[in-house]
């Protein structure tokens, strides 16, 4: 796994950035890491930096949030509130994750308990001190 610390928000968004250069469509990004640790601002860049105006916010209570008008539409999952991974096929997340058609960015990738999916880059998000983030990931070329 690579390693990539961030200082802020604002580091934890430019590194979505530069993550934007390397998606394709058809990957899923798998995000792991406590509350507060800085997924959403990660994928904050990776939306802005792919082209689309929209406005991300967690999708915690909606369960999924769509963004387009960028160079791929992203679909935003937060799995967090899953009971098992039974939960996806009637929340309508089975699809996104499984054949993504952009890129689908899952937050609490582990409750959907999917292992060998060619498709899947993971990214840990470990909270460090108030403005610090680890992020390790099996991204290529980063």
């Amino acid at each position: 796994m690579n390693v990539v610390v961030t200082h802020g928000p604002q580091e934890t968004e430019a590194f979505g950035g530069r993550v934007a250069k390397l998606v394709r469509p058809g990957w899923l990004l798998g995000l792991e890491g406590d509350l507060g640790a800085g997924k959403t601002a990660f994928v904050r860049g990776l939306v802005r930096a792919l082209g689309s105006p929209a406005r991300v916010h967690s999708p915690t209570f909606s369960l999924m949030n769509r963004y387009a008008g960028g160079r791929m539409e992203v679909v935003h999952l937060d799995l967090y509130r899953l009971t098992s991974p039974e939960d996806l096929v009637p929340a309508g997340l089975e699809e996104p994750l499984l054949r993504p058609e952009g890129v689908t960015v899952a937050e609490w990738i582990s409750r959907a308990r999917f292992d060998g999916l060619p498709h899947l880059r993971t990214l840990r998000f470990r909270w460090i001190d108030e403005n610090t983030r680890e992020i390790s990931h099996d991204l290529p070329g980063l």
